[in-house]
């Protein structure tokens, strides 16, 4: 093994604190608000005492439906404070909870449905459960459907599940949760298969624990100061799963968005989030807006932004290196902050601590702008098969272009062909069903995260790419394909991008334009039509691309460098198959479909 990073456990990270359904009868003690979710024009809240009560009567409503310990129930629903209060109370009921992603097809659902073999499942709505009534002949364990909105032919109400419950009585209830084991499997959770079938990754009560612990170890949450942490990426993800615990565990409040991508910016700026569990493209979209507008009026309104900026860098990279910032520099930070930098925090709510972003590359120079504005975006990286988190910057600790160092307790190395090895208690089971891929994946005690990446002396991890993503030229380089199209789409205008050269002399992409960002390309170009399939035609429209691919190029080595490149008529989704429901790009995919198109940028007809 060629390096070799870990953190040392303190005494919270390891110590048995019970189950999940500890963890929420727990938390119900707690004082204030827990969740803060939409409703009609403004915000309804629901304190601990509340979540306690609704937890326990939905556990209890799932007992008198017949499920038992080790039963597996599912969640077919958009991200919403419903999900919550059924997640904790599937796990209270001893149940193994089984995440389903809201914009999976019937099939797909019925895959993750049938290999659990769920006995029941809580859908969002009549949208969902007419996914399920598609293909419930091949669902035989499925015995009830319960429905968060509405009332749906064939699906009871989640109020009338509640009632249900009364006939189980409190003591019953905590019979059944502390018959539960730390070890017992609280969840399964569905990996998205860009290569294949989904896995189902088994976490127990004791993973989750233990993840909770070691992750509250380095991010802290103020007692008394009402911190927020604002939700929107899937409860089907184990990172959204592990943020809402985190959250209730520490007594401060989940705020739940709109259900509308659109809305996104708007709702951060209503609740004013302390706290911002994200992805890189949401970031994207914000340092956009902070800069776009700026770059448009050019003159000196440009170069003020800038050079605020560049005031707010000198002052972090000053205080990373434990010094001070002088007379002139102090009064320069105060200036640049009350004319300009404050606006971007306020694009935020004014309030934000943390913003934690992780799942795809983020470019470094998008960090250094937060950073010097005062948002401390900071990258994390993990795995369903580690509980979510497994590295992570902090305030106190970080390095820019790392994801962190290991949290407590987890040991990480490199193998010696690069992979990235890590063991510790966050480490999961194994896969349902599946001997041979949890062989394959856990060896040793470690588990084999299929990334590549590096140590520094001072433990920093850096993800250098994916072994199975890999493109190796003609001339034998090899070249991973994920920093390079992170890079692409920095750009304004670009909102996915798909390297290919495996065994070819160069490299080549093919890009999509951002729909956001459609009109104003159009009007910069001058096109009468502001449709991306037009635009993707559009010379002009070309011209801007290559701009954004030669600024992309300059940062990397001439093999790295893509040498042409095809714009798509539209974006990658997931109903055509090319996106996974966590939204990662099913490259294999894309390579075959798109075939032809990467064939002419090699011929020279493209």
């Amino acid at each position: 093994m060629s390096a070799t990073s870990k953190s040392t456990a303190s005494p919270a990270a390891t110590e048995d604190r019970g189950t999940i359904a500890s963890l929420v009868f727990a938390a119900s003690k707690h004082g204030g608000t827990a969740l803060k979710h939409p409703h009609g024009d403004g915000w309804r809240e629901i304190s601990y005492r509340q979540l306690g009560i609704s937890v326990r009567e939905i556990a209890k409503g799932l007992m008198a439906l017949g499920v038992e310990p080790g039963d597996r129930v599912a969640i077919l629903s958009n991200t919403r404070a419903e999900w919550t209060l059924a997640d904790l109370a599937g796990m209270g009921a001893g149940a193994a909870v089984v995440p389903v992603y809201q914009t999976n097809s019937p099939e797909e659902c019925q895959y993750v449905l049938e290999h659990s073999g769920a006995k029941a499942i809580f859908c969002e709505d009549d949208e969902q459960v007419a996914k399920l009534l598609e293909v419930r002949d091949e669902l035989p364990a499925l015995a009830h459907i319960v429905v968060f909105e509405g009332e749906v032919e064939g699906a009871i109400t989640l109020d009338e599940l509640r009632a249900g419950g009364a006939q189980v009585t409190d003591e019953q209830l905590a019979e059944r949760a502390n018959s539960a084991s730390p070890d017992d499997t609280a969840t399964i959770v569905y990996t998205s298969g860009t290569t294949g079938p989904p896995k189902g990754c088994m976490l127990s009560h004791a993973n989750l624990r233990a993840e909770i612990d070691m992750v509250r170890e380095r991010v802290t949450f103020s007692k008394g100061a009402n911190d927020v942490v604002y939700i929107f990426l899937p409860l089907a993800h184990v990172l959204s799963r592990i943020v809402q615990l985190v959250v209730l565990d520490a007594g401060a409040v989940l705020a739940f968005w709109h259900r509308d991508p659109k809305r996104i910016v708007s709702d951060v700026g209503e609740i004013s989030p302390t706290h911002l569990p994200s992805v890189p493209r949401v970031f994207e979209k914000i340092y956009t807006a902070a800069t776009s507008k700026v770059e448009a009026a050019g003159g000196p309104k440009e170069k003020l932004f800038w050079w605020a900026v560049g005031v707010g860098r000198k002052v972090r990279e000053r205080e990373r290196k434990g010094g001070r910032n002088g007379l002139v520099l102090d009064v320069q930070f105060k200036l640049a902050d009350k004319l300009v930098l404050h606006k971007v925090r306020d694009l935020f709510g004014g309030r934000i601590k943390l913003a934690l972003t992780g799942a795809a590359p983020i470019d470094i120079d998008i960090l250094s702008f937060f950073h010097a504005c005062g948002v401390w975006v900071l990258e994390g990286y993990g795995l369903t098969e580690t509980s979510a988190v497994a590295t992570l910057n902090t305030i106190e600790e970080h390095r820019l272009g790392s994801v962190g160092r290991p949290l407590p307790g987890l040991e990480v190395k490199i193998a010696d062909d690069g992979e990235i090895l890590m063991r510790g208690p966050i480490v999961c089971k194994g896969y349902y069903r599946n001997e041979e891929a949890t062989a394959a994946t856990l060896r040793d005690g470690w588990l084999l995260s299929g990334d590549l990446g590096e140590i520094d002396g001072d433990g920093y991890l850096s993800i250098t790419g994916r072994k199975k993503d890999l493109i190796i030229t003609s001339s034998g380089k090899n070249v991973s394909p994920s920093n390079i199209e992170g890079a692409l789409t920095v750009g304004r205008w670009v909102s996915q991008a798909v390297v290919f050269g495996d065994r070819k002399p160069y490299l080549t992409a093919l890009l999509t334009l951002d729909p956001d960002e459609a009109a104003a390309l159009a009007e910069k170009v001058g096109a009468p039509d502001a449709d991306p399939a037009a635009l993707a035609a559009n010379a002009d429209v070309r011209k801007e691309i290559q701009g954004v691919v030669d600024e992309a190029n300059r940062r990397f080595a001439r093999i790295e460098q893509v040498k042409r490149f095809e714009i798509l008529e539209r974006d990658l989704t997931q109903e055509e198959g090319e996106l996974t429901p966590s939204l990662k790009i099913k490259r294999n995919v894309v390579y075959e479909r798109y075939a032809d198109r990467f064939k002419e940028l090699y011929d020279g007809t493209g």
